[in-house]
C-alpha cells in the first residue's frame, strides 16, 4: 500500500504541476497585452474580485480604479476566471479607443450569463452584420414611429399626467417613487414596441415590472456575485441552483409575453399602416421571406423587442430616482430649478421640448445628473475586430471588453 500511496502523491503532484505551468503559460503568454497584477492559474483575479465589496454596485470599477491609479497607469489585464481581460481607464484612453479607433473597438464580446440569455439574437448581444443590419433597422424604425419628433412628446406628456395624478393619490404621504417612475417610463416604451400602454394595475403588465425589479435587484444585491461566476465557469454553475437560474427562468417569461405580443400582431397586421416596432418586424420579416439568410426571424424580433423594452425601461427609471435624490440632498440646487420651471413653463401646462432651451440652469442640472451616476458599471460586452495596436501594445481579434459609463473600458 505505501509504495501505491507514494506513487500516487507523486501522480497528483506531476498533474498539478502540468496544470499549473499550462495556465502560467496562458497567463503569461500575453505578448504585448499590458502587465497587469498577479492572477492564479484556473481562477485567475476571481478572489480579488469577490474579496471587494459585494454591496457596491461599482465595487469591479473602484477595483479597477485602484489598480491602475496606484501602479498601472489607464491599460492593464487581469483574469476573470480563465479569460483574458484588459482594462482602459480614463477619458483620454476611452476617447482613443472608441473615438479614433472606433472601427477595431466595434465588436460585441461575449459573456456567458448574455450567451445563455440572448443566444447571439438581439440588438445589444449580437455581433457583426447581425448587429449591424438589426441596429439599423431599429434607428430606422423608431425615428419613423417619432424618436424624437413630436410624436414622443405627445406620448411622454400624456404619461406624465397619468404618473402625476398617481403622485397626487399618495396625499402628500412618504411613498417609495421606484415603482410609480419604472412604470410611467416603461409604459413610454410599451407604446412605441407594444403599439399601447397599459393601466397600471393591468396584471400582465405588472407581472413585466416585477421581473423587470426583480432581475435588478439580483444584480444589485450579494447574489450579483454569484451571476458574475456564472460568466467565469459557465459549465460548473449550469448545474448549481442560484440567482442565475432565476434571471434565465426570467427571461423565458419575458420571451412568452413578447411571443404572445407576436401572435396578436399577426392576427391584425397591416402589411401597409404598421403600428409599432413588432409590427414593422413582421412586415420586414414578410418582406424577406425568399432570403434565407435573413436576420428577421422569430428570434431576433423576440430578442429585440426585449432589448428596447428592457434598457429603455431600466436606465431612464434609475436616472429619475437618481435624479430625486440628489435634488433632496441638494435643495438649494432643486430651488433654482423650481423658479425655472415656474418662470418659463407654470403650473398650467405641460413642458415641451421647445422649453429647453429657455432653461439653461435646468438642462445644466439633468446634464450633471447623467454625469454624476454610474448607471452599468461595465456596460456591456464588446471586442476587438482584428489584432489591434492600441498605444505600445497589441490586442488580438475577438479580445473580449466592455464599456463603462464612468470612461472604464475593460477589454
Amino acid at each position: 500500500m505505501e509504495p501505491l500511496g507514494a506513487t500516487t502523491v507523486f501522480f497528483v503532484i506531476c498533474v498539478s504541476c502540468l496544470l499549473f505551468l499550462s495556465a502560467w503559460r496562458k497567463l503569461s503568454g500575453s505578448g504585448k497585452l499590458p502587465p497587469g497584477p498577479v492572477a492564479f492559474p484556473i481562477i485567475g483575479n476571481t478572489l480579488q474580485l469577490l474579496a471587494l465589496d459585494v454591496g457596491d454596485p461599482c465595487s469591479f470599477s473602484n477595483y479597477n480604479s485602484r489598480i491602475d491609479t496606484v501602479k498601472y497607469g489607464p491599460i492593464f489585464t487581469i483574469y476573470l476566471g480563465s479569460l483574458r481581460v484588459v482594462v482602459l481607464y480614463g477619458q483620454e484612453a476611452v476617447k482613443e479607443a472608441l473615438i479614433d479607433q472606433g472601427d477595431e473597438f466595434s465588436g460585441r464580446g461575449k459573456l456567458a450569463l448574455a450567451d445563455k440569455l440572448a443566444k447571439g439574437t438581439g440588438i445589444i448581444f449580437s455581433n457583426g452584420e447581425r448587429w449591424k443590419q438589426l441596429r439599423r433597422f431599429a434607428l430606422t424604425t423608431l425615428r419613423n414611429f417619432g424618436m424624437g419628433k413630436k410624436s414622443v412628446e405627445e406620448r411622454i406628456q400624456e404619461e406624465a399626467c397619468f404618473l402625476v395624478e398617481r403622485l397626487r393619490n399618495t396625499h402628500e404621504r412618504p411613498f417609495d417613487p421606484t415603482i410609480p417612475l419604472t412604470h410611467a417610463v416603461s409604459n413610454i416604451i410599451c407604446s412605441i414596441v407594444f403599439g399601447d400602454r397599459f393601466d397600471y394595475e393591468d396584471q400582465k403588465f405588472l407581472t413585466l415590472i416585477n421581473l423587470t425589479e426583480e432581475n435588478n435587484e439580483l444584480f444589485r444585491s450579494l447574489l450579483a456575485q454569484v451571476c458574475s461566476l456564472y460568466n467565469f465557469f459557465p459549465t460548473l454553475m449550469d448545474y448549481i441552483p442560484g440567482p442565475h437560474q432565476l434571471l434565465i427562468k426570467n427571461s423565458e417569461e419575458f420571451k412568452r409575453f413578447v411571443l404572445e405580443r407576436m401572435k396578436m400582431h399577426k392576427e391584425s397586421l397591416d402589411l401597409s399602416c404598421p403600428r409599432d416596432f413588432i409590427d414593422a418586424f413582421l412586415i420586414k420579416m414578410e418582406q424577406e421571406q425568399q432570403n434565407d439568410q435573413s436576420e428577421f426571424n422569430t428570434e431576433n424580433l423576440v430578442r429585440s423587442t426585449l432589448d428596447l423594452f428592457l434598457a429603455g425601461t431600466g436606465t431612464t427609471s434609475t436616472t429619475l430616482r437618481h435624479g430625486l435624490l440628489i435634488l433632496l440632498k441638494y435643495p438649494d440646487i432643486e430651488e433654482k430649478v423650481h423658479e425655472e420651471i415656474d418662470h418659463v413653463i407654470g403650473r398650467s401646462r405641460s413642458p415641451c421640448m421647445a422649453d429647453r432651451s429657455q432653461m439653461p440652469y435646468t438642462d445644466a442640472v439633468i446634464h450633471e445628473i447623467q454625469r454624476f451616476i454610474n448607471l452599468v458599471p461595465l456596460n456591456v460586452p464588446h471586442a476587438v475586430t482584428r489584432d489591434t495596436h492600441f498605444r505600445q501594445y497589441v490586442i488580438p481579434k475577438s479580445f473580449p471588453n466592455l464599456f463603462d459609463v464612468e470612461t472604464r473600458v475593460v477589454i
